[in-house]
């Protein structure tokens, strides 16, 4: 199954209650490999100054693709 979200599209990461300060506006760098049943990516918040890897699951996509 593809990707949901693609390279360059703003995403909504969505976080527990316990990493709240991570919600917010990032950019997709990249798509990895599907892990334990859910797609990952890499992602850039919108300031440019932090990169993650997410699950698909944890992201809304904010961009039509």
């Amino acid at each position: 199954m593809p990707h949901k979200f693609k390279i360059g599209q703003r995403v909504h990461l969505s976080a527990s209650n316990l990493n709240r300060h991570i919600a917010g506006i990032y950019k997709v760098l990249a798509q990895l490999p599907e892990e334990r049943g859910d797609r990952q990516y890499r992602v850039v918040n919108s300031a440019g100054t932090q990169q993650r890897v997410v699950w698909e699951s944890q992201l809304k996509g904010l961009d039509p693709i």
